[in-house]
C-alpha cells in the first residue's frame, strides 16, 4: 500500500483540500522548526535614569566587595538617551541592550559585555572599552573619539533568543558583523582589537591607533585613516576601496588579497614597499620622479625664473605626489614650492632651500636635511622619523608687506620620533600633537613654540630652551 504522503510529494500527484502537507505534519509531530535567519526585534525592558543610577551605585559597592552590592546587568534593556557619563561599569552586562544616543563619555567599561548591543549614535568620547566584548554591536554613527578599545572584540556576533515556539532565532540587527559605519573614532586606541568581518564603512579613524589589529575581511571602504597607526595590522582580504590613508603608518602590515582600489596612499609609510605588488593595483600612489631626469630639470629652471621674477614669469615647482626616494636633491632651491605628499625617504636634502615650502604629508623618513633652510616651512602631518636636521634653520621668517610679521614653521601632527634636532632654532614653531618621542632636542631653541598635546616621551631635552613655550597637554615631559 502506498504512503499517501509519499504520493503527495511526487510531481503531478493531487492532494485533497482536507489533507495535511508533510512539512506541517512533521512540525506538528515534534520535529524541530528550521532556524529563522531573519533578525527579530527583541522586547526590551525600558529603564529610567533612576533605575540606571541605582544599578551603578550597586555595581560600585560590588566592585569594592561591600554589602548590598551587585554586578550591573542591563541585558535586554532599553537604555536609549540615558546618562552613563563618567560611570565605573567594568565587567557590567549590556548584552542585547539598546544604548542608542546614550551618553557614555569617560565611562569605564573595561571587559564589559556589549555583545550585539544597539550603540547607534552613542557618545563614547574618552571612554575606556578595553577588552570589551563588542561582537555584533551596531556602532553606526557613534562617537568613539579618544576612546580606548585595546584588545576589544569587534568580530561577528549573533544574539539568539527563543521565539514563541521555544526555538532560538537571531535577534537584533540586520547584520551579524560589528557595524561601525559612519562612526567617528578620531584618536581612538584600538591596539590588538579583533575586528575580523567588521563593517567600518565611511568611518573617521583619523589618528587612531590600530596596531596589530586583526581586520581579516573587514570592510573599511571609504574610511578616513589619515595619520592612523596600522603597524602590524592584518588586512588580509580587507576592503579598503576609496579609503584615505594619507600619512598612515603601515609598517609590517599584512596585505594578502587586500582590495585597495582608489585608496589614497599618498604619504603612507611602509616598511617594505613594492608598488608592483598586486594589492596595490588600482591604488593612488605617488608618481616616480627621477631627480636627475628631464622633467625635474625643466621644473627647476622654471621655478628659478618664478622666484627671481617674484612670480611674474616661470612656474612654481610642483612635486605633489611624486616619489624620489633614495635620490639626491642636495643644494637645490625649492623655496615656496608645492611638495605636498612628496616621498623623499632616505634622500640627501642637505643644504636645500626650502624657505616657505609646503611639505604637508611628506614622507621624509631618514632623510638628510642638515643645514637646509626651512624657515617658515609647512610640514603638517609630515613623517620625519629618524631624519637628521642638525644645522637646519626652522626659525620664523618676516613677511614683507603682510599683516603677518612673523611666520613660524608649521609641524602640527608631524612625526618626529628619533629625529635629530640638536641645536636647531625652532622658536615659535607650531608643534601641536607632534610626536617627538625619542628625539634629540639637546640645546634646541623652542622659545614661544606651541607644543600643546605633543609627545616628548624619552626625548633628550638637555639644554633645550622652553621659555614661553605652550606645554599644555604635553606627555613625557615634566617641567
Amino acid at each position: 500500500m502506498n504512503d499517501r504522503r509519499d504520493d503527495a510529494s511526487k510531481p503531478g500527484t493531487s492532494v485533497s483540500k482536507s489533507s495535511i502537507p508533510r512539512a506541517i505534519a512533521d512540525h506538528a509531530s515534534g520535529h524541530e522548526f528550521p532556524r529563522d535567519d531573519r533578525p527579530t526585534a527583541m522586547r526590551l525592558r525600558k529603564l529610567s535614569q533612576r533605575d540606571v543610577d541605582e544599578a551603578v551605585q550597586r555595581h560600585a559597592l560590588f566592585a569594592k566587595g561591600r554589602t548590598g552590592g551587585g554586578r550591573a546587568s542591563f541585558a535586554g534593556c532599553d537604555l536609549g538617551y540615558l546618562d552613563f557619563k563618567s560611570t565605573e561599569l567594568s565587567g557590567a552586562d549590556f548584552s542585547g541592550a539598546r544604548l542608542a544616543h546614550a551618553d557614555l563619555r569617560s565611562a569605564i567599561l573595561v571587559s564589559a559585555n556589549l555583545f550585539a548591543c544597539d550603540l547607534r549614535h552613542t557618545d563614547f568620547r574618552f571612554a575606556d572599552l578595553s577588552r570589551a566584548d563588542l561582537r555584533g554591536a551596531c556602532l553606526r554613527g557613534s562617537n568613539l573619539s579618544d576612546a580606548k578599545l585595546m584588545e576589544a572584540d569587534l568580530r561577528d556576533g549573533v544574539l539568539l533568543k527563543p521565539d514563541a515556539r521555544g526555538n532560538l532565532v537571531a535577534s537584533g540587527f540586520d547584520t551579524a558583523s560589528a557595524d561601525i559605519a559612519t562612526a567617528t573614532a578620531i584618536r581612538a586606541d584600538m591596539s590588538n582589537a579583533k575586528m575580523s568581518n567588521a563593517f567600518v564603512v565611511q568611518t573617521d579613524l583619523t589618528d587612531s591607533v590600530l596596531r596589530n589589529v586583526r581586520l581579516f575581511r573587514a570592510d573599511l571602504s571609504h574610511a578616513n585613516l589619515t595619520g592612523s597607526n596600522l603597524e602590524g595590522a592584518d588586512l588580509t582580504e580587507a576592503n579598503l576601496t576609496g579609503a584615505i590613508l594619507n600619512g598612515a603608518v603601515l609598517y609590517n602590515a599584512i596585505f594578502s588579497g587586500t582590495t585597495l582600489t582608489d585608496a589614497d596612499l599618498a604619504g603612507a609609510a611602509f616598511s617594505n614597499f613594492d608598488r608592483e605588488a598586486p594589492h596595490f593595483a588600482g591604488a593612488r600612489l605617488p608618481k616616480v620622479l627621477d631627480a636627475l631626469g628631464k622633467e625635474m630639470r625643466t621644473m627647476l629652471i622654471a621655478h628659478d625664473i618664478w622666484i627671481r621674477s617674484s612670480g611674474r614669469e616661470g612656474k612654481r615647482a610642483d612635486l605633489t605626489r611624486r616619489d624620489a626616494s633614495g635620490q639626491s636633491l642636495s643644494s637645490v632651491n625649492l623655496s615656496a614650492s608645492n611638495m605636498e605628499f612628496v616621498v623623499l625617504v632616505g634622500c640627501d636634502l642637505s643644504r636645500m632651500d626650502l624657505l616657505m615650502a609646503n611639505m604637508s604629508f611628506s614622507d621624509l623618513r631618514d632623510a638628510d636635511l642638515t643645514y637646509a633652510d626651512m624657515r617658515g616651512i609647512t610640514l603638517r602631518r609630515a613623517n620625519l622619523t629618524g631624519a637628521n636636521l642638525v644645522g637646519a634653520q626652522l626659525s620664523p621668517i618676516n613677511i614683507i608687506g603682510s599683516n603677518v610679521q612673523r611666520w613660524g614653521a608649521h609641524l602640527e601632527h608631524a612625526r618626529l620620533a628619533r629625529t635629530k634636532l640638536r641645536g636647531v632654532d625652532m622658536s615659535h614653531a607650531s608643534l601641536q600633537h607632534a610626536d617627538l618621542s625619542g628625539a634629540d632636542l639637546r640645546d634646541t631653541n623652542l622659545t614661544g613654540a606651541n607644543l600643546q598635546d605633543a609627545d616628548l616621551t624619552d626625548a633628550d631635552m638637555r639644554g633645550a630652551n622652553l621659555n614661553d613655550a605652550d606645554l599644555r597637554g604635553v606627555t613625557g615631559h615634566h617641567s
